[in-house]
């Protein structure tokens, strides 16, 4: 998920680079319009290409904008439109916004905005984050390459398949993370950390907790470990436990509860309740 992000600002950094520092000239029209970038070796790094090229001052409006960017960090870049500020190198791309990897990652939202002095790319419509073991969805993003980490505002919906890879998705491997959010994914930890009204399901039981961190194994393509902090409750039918924070291990397959949990079961027949204190679950 982080790369799209990362390979998205290595390929517009070399494209704001090249049209700041080689400016086309005020009030001209171009068909069939194209960047290319190359390495000190000669090997290509990076294109951007467009239908138009409309150049109104420092602007140039790009029409059907399609961009590659190529060695480490393969992606590709679509949008309807796109507009290049020659004059601070910041880039805005509007309208069908997909931005996808040589991995089948893609990102899709309705703009996107990349601050040149800032080194960082934003946006505050909706975003979808969809590859082959997860889909995240929110509403606002930003990324920063140097942090390695992307970071979705609010309204967060995560999607994970916890089953074998390759394995289709089912009820019993579903499991749907939402916040309010904001959501951080942490590519070099392999973490995506959730805060604000964190609940969890999967079959049937519910986790919900202040703030959530959860661990994927390697290139993220299983959870491997669950963390969560604050008010702590898990619920599973008519039965609750309660804890501080709570450590799920997701090879083991074990829940364990710290900070005074306490278990309260609903008995069959005469709906009395027991309550437990000190307790590991399992």
């Amino acid at each position: 998920m982080q790369k799209i992000i990362v390979g998205f600002l290595i390929l517009f950094f070399s494209a704001a680079s090249f049209a700041a520092e080689q400016p086309l000239q005020p009030e001209q029209k171009f068909q069939g319009f194209n960047l290319q970038g190359y390495k000190e070796d000669g090997e290509k790094s990076w294109d951007v290409n467009g239908d138009t090229a409309d150049v109104r001052g420092s602007k140039v409006k790009l029409s059907n904008v399609d961009a590659n960017a190529y060695g480490d960090q393969k992606m590709n870049v679509k949008a309807q439109t796109g507009t290049l500020d020659q004059a601070n190198g910041n880039m805005r791309l509007e309208k069908d916004v997909t931005v996808t990897s040589d991995q089948g990652t893609q990102l899709t939202t309705d703009s996107l905005d990349w601050n040149r002095t800032a080194d960082i790319v934003t946006t505050d419509a909706d975003v979808m984050i969809t590859d082959k073991r997860m889909t995240a969805t929110g509403k606002g993003m930003q990324a920063h390459p140097s942090l390695k980490n992307a970071k979705i505002e609010k309204d967060v919906t995560v999607m994970v398949n916890t089953g074998q890879e390759n394995a289709p998705l089912t009820d019993a491997t579903k499991l749907v993370i939402t916040s309010d959010g904001p959501m951080v994914i942490d590519q070099a930890k392999s973490v995506a950390i959730f805060r604000q009204n964190v609940l969890a399901t999967q079959v049937g039981r519910t986790l919900k907790a202040d703030i959530m961190e959860v661990y994927f194994d390697q290139n993220m393509k299983g959870v491997k470990q669950m963390i969560c902090y604050g008010n702590v409750v898990i619920e599973q039918g008519e039965n609750r436990t309660y804890a501080d924070k709570a450590t799920y291990d997701g090879i083991a397959q074990r829940l364990t509860l710290s900070g005074r949990p306490k278990l309260i079961l609903m008995t069959e027949g005469n709906n009395g309740i027991a309550s437990v204190g000190n307790k590991k679950s399992n």
